[in-house]
């Protein structure tokens, strides 16, 4: 496939790097000379200088031959402008990222689609969903719903208390046919288990199974599930924003927020939280306000150090329950390796929803599990694929992938062995970067 982005900021750059690796032609296009040299160096892509609205720039990238247009710039307008004119030039599909929840109204969409902006998409948005599931959940590092809740993923680190240390995977099946794992974080690699390895002490542990088995997991990783009622926030940004809309009235929220422009605009846009005027760097401030009174700390300035850092401290007073906005991906390590809850990194998850437009089986969730390399994608079995030819362990399924769970007829299932996906059954794999391309085939 050939994909135009234009943007060569975090979220253009990141999706460029994980392209490239799938043999996609890249082209690239932004305005700096320096930007754009930076990324030639490290990855296989052709590089176009230029002005995402300007036609002749935008011909330069040769985009009547491509079959996606990406525009990532941070300007939205830009954005929206850089789709219409691409589509106008015959691009075969575009995304444009946003910052503007109106535009995602119903009533625009048919508009903006007549104009040729086929898909948006609003990172900041996406990352304070992620934000309200890890405040929910509040035991996993990462909780994924599939098909509105009939299957979930639970992310979740074991410690010496599990009773599910150092069982085999095949033991573990045997006594419990309602989960699976997926996925191993360990240390700084992820592995895609098979029946003969055993779980560790440290291992961050994704597992697959149904709403109703959820507590079951929880059982053998030692974890207990508590309220949060009580929620401080660190950056008043606009993810931050977007949280506290979507949690509602049904927590006490501060906000502590250093600059004071910002903090009247949200005591005005929010009347149910408190705003605080202040460095949450500073721990006479933080006990004042009553850090340790918290059930949820979720750190969203826009400094990645100063988010991990506060998250820490937060741990340190005594808050259960931690959240990190971390947008460097050199501190997404680092971030891991201090006990932080939640690390939200919204390029990631911005990139994740774009990745699906570049694959040929029909696709209806893909997401990066944070803090490893593993994707989960949810395939749709099409009529005819190889994937419903025959029982799951007479497949060849690659190695390096693993299927979880299917939904049918609204219904979730743990897959085993036995299973026989249908067509238009919904399909939850696990996949290492490595194996991308060869589930892909199983579903086409």
């Amino acid at each position: 496939m050939k994909v135009v982005i234009a943007g060569a900021g975090e979220v253009g750059t990141h999706l460029a790097r994980m392209l490239s690796n799938e043999d996609h032609d890249i082209v690239l296009l932004d305005d700096s000379p320096e930007k754009l040299s930076r990324i030639s160096s490290e990855v296989d892509l052709m590089t176009v200088t230029g002005s995402a609205h300007s036609f002749s720039d935008l011909k330069r990238t040769d985009l009547a031959k491509s079959d996606l247009f990406i525009a990532v710039t941070p300007f939205e307008e830009r954005n929206v402008l850089a789709c219409a004119m691409a589509s106008y030039l015959g691009v075969g599909r575009t995304i444009a990222r946003i910052n503007n929840q109106e535009y995602l109204q119903e009533r625009y969409r048919a508009k903006l689609n007549n104009m040729g902006i086929h898909e948006l998409i609003y990172p900041e948005s996406l990352a304070a969903k992620e934000i309200v599931a890890s405040v929910k959940q509040t035991v996993t590092r990462q909780s994924i719903e599939f098909s509105g809740g009939k299957l979930v993923l639970l992310g979740i680190k074991v410690r010496e208390n599990a009773s599910i240390l150092n069982k085999t995977f095949e033991q573990l099946s045997l006594e419990n046919q309602h989960l699976l794992v997926v996925a191993i974080k360990r240390d700084n690699y992820t592995l895609i288990p098979n029946g003969h390895d055993l779980i560790k002490d440290g291992d961050v542990v994704f597992f697959v199974t149904t709403p109703a088995e959820q507590h079951t997991v929880f059982e053998l990783t030692g974890k207990k599930q508590f309220d949060v009622k009580n929620i401080m926030f660190l950056g008043g940004s606009r993810i931050a924003q977007k949280a506290v809309e979507k949690l509602g009235d049904n927590y006490r929220i501060k906000i502590i927020e250093s600059d004071h422009e910002k903090c009247e605009q949200i005591a005005d846009k929010f009347s149910n939280i408190l705003v605080i005027n202040g460095d949450g760097r500073n721990l006479d401030l933080l006990k004042e306000e009553g850090i340790d009174k918290m059930d949820a700390f979720v750190a969203t300035t826009g400094n990645s150090e100063t988010n991990i850092l506060g998250c820490h401290l937060a741990k340190s007073m005594g808050v259960r329950r931690t959240v990190a906005e971390v947008e460097n991906l050199a501190y997404m390590q680092l971030a891991d390796n201090v006990d932080i809850g939640s690390i939200i990194n919204k390029k990631l998850i911005a990139a994740s929803y774009i990745y699906r437009f570049t694959l040929n089986a029909e696709i209806s969730k893909v997401k990066c599990l944070t803090a490893s390399e593993a994707e989960v994608f949810e395939f749709i079995a099409k009529p005819g694929a190889r994937i419903t030819q025959k029982p799951i362990k007479d497949l060849d399924f690659p190695c390096e992938a693993k299927i979880g769970g299917i939904i049918r007829n609204n219904m979730g299932y743990i897959a085993h062995g036995y299973t026989h996906i249908q067509e238009n059954d919904k399909v939850v794999v696990f996949t290492l970067p490595s194996g991308i391309k060869k589930i892909e085939k199983f579903f086409k």
